[in-house]
């Protein structure tokens, strides 16, 4: 059974995207939660500093969209790749 390339990339991105999103909400209430966790995010992902604001926040859940997606599409071509 073959995945689909397009599906596996949309799911992965939304998940990761809605993971960031919330992570990173909860976090502008209150500081102390993953900040760690975001500290990491943050060194990889360039203009997102965790805890900084909405704007930071939607900066992180662009990148973890498009980061994930892009995951996702390598993930589901790997797999059909050997399901040969």
């Amino acid at each position: 059974m073959k995945l689909s390339i397009k599906a596996m990339a949309i799911t992965f991105g939304l998940l990761w995207g809605a993971a960031m999103l919330i992570v990173s909400t909860i976090n502008m209430f209150s500081p102390d939660y993953a900040k760690d966790f975001l500290n990491i995010v943050a060194s990889v992902y360039p203009g997102y500093e965790a805890g900084e604001g909405l704007k930071s926040v939607i900066i992180g859940t662009l990148y973890a969209v498009f980061d994930a997606a892009i995951g996702g599409a390598i993930f589901a071509w790997v797999y059909n790749f050997f399901v040969k």
